[in-house]
């Protein structure tokens, strides 16, 4: 699955469905400083890596696809369950980037400005999250081609010389030749 920006999905969410999302982060937020407050930031920072929106947005994005393939007049539950997992599976990899976010947060802030740390940190969220799904979605191309017998996309090696990548001779005429 390609990663994309819908703005068209602004507007199919309802607002109370924001509202839902809001509302359980703001609670699980809430949660995490009552328990930093009763046994230290150590402790309520173990719970600041809870999911506070994803478990609401799995929710929803399941419900959106499986209404949109209902309104097609097809049984979309298979095709929502496989979309709120592939953002599961975005979710598991971003927390690679949380990880890397924290660790530099946690080794920097004694030494640095916070603002530089945390924009530091999020710079390093965003490109370790990034390489993460282009490492998977890389992996999981070369897999499938290799069980389904397939030759793995020939996009995936177009940086390749023609002679690497395997094709004919003729056909590498037929392009040096133009």
């Amino acid at each position: 699955m390609k990663i994309k920006l819908n703005t068209a999905a602004l507007g199919q969410t309802k607002w109370y469905q924001y509202l839902i999302r809001f509302l359980f982060g703001g609670a699980v937020t809430a949660l995490t400083g009552l328990i930093a407050k009763r046994f230290g930031p150590g402790i309520g920072g173990l719970f600041l890596a809870f999911p506070a929106i994803f478990p609401a947005t799995a929710t929803l994005i399941e419900k959106h696809e499986k209404e949109k393939k209902e309104r097609a007049g097809k049984n979309g539950v298979l095709r929502a369950r496989a979309a709120a997992g592939t953002d599961a599976a975005g979710a598991a990899l971003g927390t690679i980037g949380l990880a890397a976010f924290a660790i530099i947060v946690w080794r920097w802030l004694p030494n640095a400005a916070i603002g530089i740390v945390l924009f530091a940190a999020t710079l390093v969220w965003v490109l370790v999250s990034i390489s993460a799904w282009l490492v998977r979605d890389t992996l999981w191309r070369r897999a499938r081609a290799k069980f389904s017998g397939r030759q793995a996309h020939r996009q995936d090696r177009a940086w390749l010389p023609a002679s690497v990548k395997g094709e004919p001779s003729a056909a590498r005429r037929r392009r040096s030749n133009g």
